[in-house]
């Protein structure tokens, strides 16, 4: 059951029990901080509770983390920045122990190095390949840095019942296991104890509580209140007048390049509510409309795995990463829509990011490296974009050939086996694995590396793999051996999410 009206002793009691919990032991606090109405009314909570405590009694850290994709809506990342920081100078003048951290993915594991560099098909819902990579491992790991230098932790989450039928059925059979009393164990991490002050509050009450409480470090909730309303199609948050309504706290801001659902509609009220100052987002929304858009996008793509590997389902090959050409046309468009912002975004928002220099690089290094694609065009791509060379200081050259040598052997390749789709990536990958192993101690393993090519590229074309496939799966069939039932009784999933890696 949720609470329909909070009251003062509601809110009273809980920081007496917020207090108590704090008090009890030693083991460090994480409290996740989003940005949103729920985890702002959790944060602000503890805040309150904390403060209230005598000076030489705040001795345990409270870490405030936020996790940042580095692809979230322009809004409200900056949104969440200027809140990290007057929550930082907040705690120091008034001398509480919260501080903050900004969790980002590895560099190597971002949306755009897996979606542009290593040809990831677009997220859904089969293959939602980003949430573990953007969201999840950097907060884990972050829990697990914290587990081992105290043995275990709680993390303060604004997870709540009324968020949704499956979220009540989690939280309550959580409840169930609990070991203490108000912290549940984490089912995916050892040592981790999750408490949830606000599990029994519905929407509204977490908008009550907003508003009749002032935030603590000096960011009206009011703003937030605003920025909820605006990412509302219908531009209100009747959070109290009627409640036939849906409230403005069933919004949702998430990653703006998100492909699981149709349509950003967050987005898309931001700039309907404010057209003038918001006009600029149209950019991004039309960007990831184009990327996103699942009509052509089979054929946009491989007919292999990225480890060469084939796999099918409704006797057709389950198509694997992005061609060379559409991962080039997607860098350059993104790479455009960079520019656009520099130039023309309001000025506070010419700074925003869209792709970092760390993660063009490690794009480029799989192009190159990994891909065999000798002839180096990130940087061609770059400079046409934004007029000035790429900086990339620590690149070495693996081979000496390069655009002119790699036209070269194209046109080579089409002329004497026009038939052969796959004759020119064979050729080039040899090639660059031939020159990466020129020196003698590269020389071990060259023979595995070359056979490993030439399987990997031996089909004529798709058909030819198809044919091959089937008849393969046909012969394990027939003579009882593990084959892919789903390549002969047909699936509607087309992308398992166990082929999201290699």
């Amino acid at each position: 059951m949720t609470t329909n009206n909070i009251t003062k002793e509601n809110i009273q009691e809980l920081e007496d029990i917020i207090r108590k919990l704090y008090l009890v032991d030693d083991i460090p606090w994480v409290i996740g901080y989003s940005g949103g109405k729920d985890s702002t009314a959790t944060l602000q909570l503890v805040w309150y509770a904390i403060s209230k405590l005598p000076l030489e009694k705040r001795t345990k850290t409270i870490h405030i983390i936020n996790t940042d994709t580095l692809v979230e809506s322009p809004i409200v990342s900056r949104w969440a920045k200027n809140a990290l920081g007057k929550m930082e100078h907040a705690s120091k003048v008034s001398a509480l122990p919260f501080t903050t951290h900004v969790l980002s993915p590895e560099y190597n594991q971002t949306f755009w190095v897996n979606f542009i560099g290593r040809g990831y098909p677009v997220p859904r819902r089969q293959l939602r390949w980003c949430t573990d990579r953007l969201k999840i491992q950097p907060v884990n790991n972050f829990i697990k840095n914290r587990i081992a230098e105290h043995g275990e932790i709680i993390m303060i989450l604004g997870t709540r019942k009324a968020e949704s039928v499956n979220r009540a059925r989690s939280m309550e059979a959580l409840a169930k296991k609990r070991v203490r009393d108000l912290l549940s164990p984490n089912p995916t991490l050892a040592n981790e104890l999750v408490f949830s002050p606000l599990e029994n509050w519905s929407d509204d009450d977490v908008w009550a509580y907003l508003l009749q409480y002032t935030n603590p470090w000096n960011l009206p909730n009011t703003e937030l209140l605003t920025l909820y309303r605006g990412a509302t199609a219908d531009n209100e948050c009747p959070i109290i007048q009627d409640k036939s309504v849906p409230s403005c706290g069933k919004s949702r801001f998430g990653c703006w390049v998100c492909t699981v659902v149709s349509k950003d509609k967050s987005m898309e009220a931001m700039i309907s509510n404010n057209q003038e100052d918001n006009s600029w987002l149209k950019k991004f929304l039309n960007f990831r409309d184009e990327f996103g858009n699942l009509e052509n996008d089979r054929e946009r793509r491989s007919f292999r795995k990225r480890s060469g590997a084939l796999q099918g389902g409704m006797g057709r090959l389950n198509h694997g990463p992005y061609k060379k050409e559409w991962r080039e046309i997607w860098l350059r468009k993104l790479l455009e829509l960079q520019l656009y912002v520099q130039e023309q975004a309001p000025k506070e928002y010419r700074n925003y990011e869209i792709i970092t220099l760390p993660e063009l690089r490690e794009i480029r290094r799989i192009w190159v490296k990994e891909n065999h694609e000798f002839d180096d065009s990130l940087p061609k791509i770059y400079k046409e974009v934004f007029k000035v060379d790429f900086d990339d200081p620590e690149w070495i050259p693996v081979s000496n050939y390069n655009k002119k040598e790699w036209d070269l052997l194209k046109s080579v390749c089409e002329e004497v086996a026009p038939e052969e789709e796959l004759a020119f990536e064979m050729m080039y990958s040899l090639i660059d694995q031939e020159m990466e192993s020129r020196n003698l101690n590269k020389r071990s393993g060259i023979l595995k590396n070359l056979e490993k090519i030439i399987k990997r590229n031996f089909y004529q074309n798709e058909e030819d793999a198809t044919q091959f496939y089937t008849q393969k799966m046909s012969r394990k069939k027939e003579l009882g051996g593990k084959y892919n039932e789903h390549f002969f009784e047909g699936t509607n999933d087309d992308f398992p999410e166990e082929e999201a890696d290699e």
